[in-house]
């Protein structure tokens, strides 16, 4: 017969281990590794050769440095990681702006045409990012050519049109 024994539930039932934890038995077992060849080659009887003895030992010290270089570029990477991340938090997000135009109909679908574009090359694409980059083509363009596709544009009342428009 088996006698249930009654137990308070803990507040973890599972612990969920995170990457870091992850990474410290890597570590650890890369550790124990290094000593374990070391021991090994410590331990050797001197019955063999002794260039043997010294190439094992060579090869050994080979190892060691090339995993103390190996780590410090995985340190310097992860300075590099945590740089990279500290400067996107500190860096503050541009504030976005809702505004709302009027265009013509027939400006509105070149927008869907360009849009249709996007997607048969493989990229979705909002209006708002099409404006965008008409807005960053436009910048980078000289002054002579931003002013005559401003001049080439019609004039649109401004406001909402009539509602039998």
């Amino acid at each position: 017969m088996t006698t249930e024994i009654a137990r308070k539930p803990t507040k973890k039932a599972f612990y969920f281990p995170t990457s870091g934890d992850v990474k410290r038995a890597q570590r650890k077992a890369a550790a124990k590794a290094e000593a374990a060849e070391a021991a090994n080659v410590a331990i050797e009887p001197d019955a063999q050769a002794d260039d043997v003895a010294s190439t094992k030992t060579a090869k050994a010290v080979k190892a060691v440095k090339a995993t103390k270089k190996a780590a410090k570029s995985t340190k310097a990477t992860r300075a590099q990681q945590t740089a990279v991340k500290a400067k996107a938090k500190n860096a503050k997000k541009e504030k976005v702006i809702r505004d709302s135009f009027t265009m013509p109909k027939a400006d509105h679908e070149r927008i869907a045409v360009l849009k249709r574009k996007c997607l048969d090359a493989g990229i979705t694409v909002k209006k708002s990012e099409l404006l965008r980059a008409g807005i960053q083509l436009l910048d980078a363009a000289s002054s002579k050519r931003l002013l005559a596709a401003i001049s080439a544009l019609e004039t649109v009342k401004t406001g909402r049109p009539a509602k039998g428009e």
